[in-house]
């Protein structure tokens, strides 16, 4: 056994795909990203690790798993899409960026740069008979845990899945031709990542948002892209609003006109709009706050524009259950708010307000509010979105989890304690109590500890300090992620 190991998985989890990222997070608040290959690309049913089978010494497959830092240590590219090239005496993961390879056993690089790379050992746990994975823990830390596990994408399942079309983003658009419009501007395509994240900021119709979000992590990922570009003085800037089609526009209503509307598709249809203001937030931190941080690291602009992606996935998946149980009201045919986005507002001067209140209150209020839902529409007989919100929910927990670690960073560049930091950003930037019953075990998941917010209310006013009336926030204490909970889903309708 290793000497200082974490246990990751069955071995047998690991087979859908072969490339997942990890997530640790030590006991101090340590963050350490990491991707593991799994190189076999088929594995019979009697090495499936269900049952006392053979140590690692004894069977092949098991030394076909590696594990190393999930960036490039020349400039800090993502290595999730790293060409994986296998000689006679090693197998090298190459950067996509400048094609510097590193060995996954040493991490050595003929560059003369080396990667983190972590011992792997799968071990047969007698107290239930299933082969399980250990991997070592980064050297810096103690009581080290797992807070993120999931394949990379489906470019990795393994088998490979039949090639099909993404699933169908149905809305209603007051725009025929933005059909016509392509993905990847002509003339003057976006070539950094800065770029790309102020164009689809800009685009208002949410199918195209959703199809440049696509097109922008995938380029980012494989190298196709220039640059970050947020060192650059001539970083596009963001708009104050990302646009919406003049119908949505009609269609934004106060919030608080919106609770207790009692239809499975209303509920779709609310949650959709939060999906995708959730696009472009993600894409808003990326855009407004990397240029005024040219040293962050690159993991930042990874774990934002994972985001991104997901929340794009997300977006379509609620988009098409609505089609599916709704065919006449498709998205953008129900009023919507922006309340979301009034927080991104009072957030846009401070990066640590925005993560506080955005990723630490908005997101972790979904966390609160997710089960609830799950159950409403289970006991609507509801399957198939009981089985979209539980992707939404897994994936969300993950979004607060870096929320908290780059909250935790900019804390330590600050010199100041997380929680502390955290309840003063909340004073300032919210308004009421944050709102119980609390997911206390998802919370602490993603890193919130009772700490950061048990007893804090906001103390934010209606008054600036010329004595004029501000900007009035109150759809901020009827926060988007809370809406679900004033929801109700009535049985008969899944009948």
């Amino acid at each position: 056994m290793l000497f200082l190991a974490l246990r990751i998985a069955s071995f047998s989890a690991l087979l859908s795909h072969s490339r997942f990222f990890l997530t640790l997070r030590s006991y101090e608040g340590t963050y350490h990203s990491l991707i593991l290959f799994r190189l076999t690309p088929e594995v019979s049913e009697s090495d499936s690790g269900s049952s006392v089978s053979a140590s690692t010494k004894e069977n092949p497959i098991y030394k076909q798993i590696y594990v190393m830092e999930s960036t490039c240590p020349h400039l800090g590219a993502d290595l999730s899409h790293a060409d994986i090239e296998e000689y006679e005496s090693s197998v090298v993961a190459v950067c996509p960026w400048h094609r510097y390879d590193f060995d996954l056993r040493t991490g050595k690089s003929e560059t003369g740069l080396r990667a983190c790379t972590y011992a792997v050992e799968v071990k047969t746990d007698l107290s239930d008979g299933i082969d399980k994975v250990w991997v070592e823990t980064p050297a810096g830390g103690t009581g080290w845990q797992l807070v993120e596990l999931r394949p990379v994408s489906e470019e990795f399942a393994d088998p490979p899945k039949s090639v099909a079309p993404p699933l169908p983003v149905t809305v209603l658009t007051s725009t025929p031709s933005v059909v016509d419009e392509p993905i990847v501007p002509i003339g003057s395509p976006p070539t950094t990542l800065m770029q790309w994240a102020v164009l689809i900021l800009n685009t208002p119709n949410p199918t195209l948002k959703v199809q440049r979000t696509r097109e922008a992590v995938h380029l980012f990922r494989t190298g196709k892209l220039s640059s970050i570009g947020h060192k650059s003085p001539n970083a596009p800037r963001p708009p104050d609003v990302p646009p919406r089609e003049d119908h949505f526009s009609r269609n934004t209503v106060d919030p608080t006109k919106m609770k207790n509307r009692k239809n499975r598709a209303v509920m779709l249809h609310a949650l959709a709009n939060i999906e995708q203001w959730a696009i472009d937030l993600a894409w808003d931190i990326v855009a407004r706050f990397g240029p005024s941080y040219p040293n962050i690291p690159p993991a930042f602009f990874s774990d934002f524009t994972k985001m991104a992606l997901d929340e794009s996935k997300h977006f379509t998946l609620l988009t098409s259950r609505l089609s599916e149980i709704s065919p006449t009201t498709p998205y953008g045919t129900m009023p919507v708010h922006a309340s979301l986005w009034e927080s991104a507002t009072v957030t846009s001067k401070s990066l640590r307000s925005r993560l506080a209140i955005i990723h630490l209150v908005h997101e972790a209020r979904g966390l609160d509010v997710n089960p609830g839902t799950i159950e409403r529409f289970r006991k609507a007989g509801d399957v198939e979105s009981v089985k979209v919100m539980e992707v939404i929910h897994a994936d969300e927990v993950t979004h607060v989890t870096s929320g908290h670690r780059w909250f935790t960073w900019l804390c330590e560049q600050e010199q100041v304690d997380p929680a502390q930091a955290f309840r003063e950003e909340v004073r300032r930037g919210w308004r009421g109590d944050l709102k119980g019953p609390f997911n206390v075990k998802d919370r602490e998941k993603a890193g919130l500890t009772r700490d950061f917010y048990e007893g804090l209310k906001g103390q934010m006013g209606f008054t600036n300090l010329a004595g004029q009336d501000a900007l009035d926030m109150q759809p901020l204490k009827d926060a988007v992620a809370s809406m679900p909970v004033e929801c109700e889903i009535e049985c008969e309708t899944a009948k």
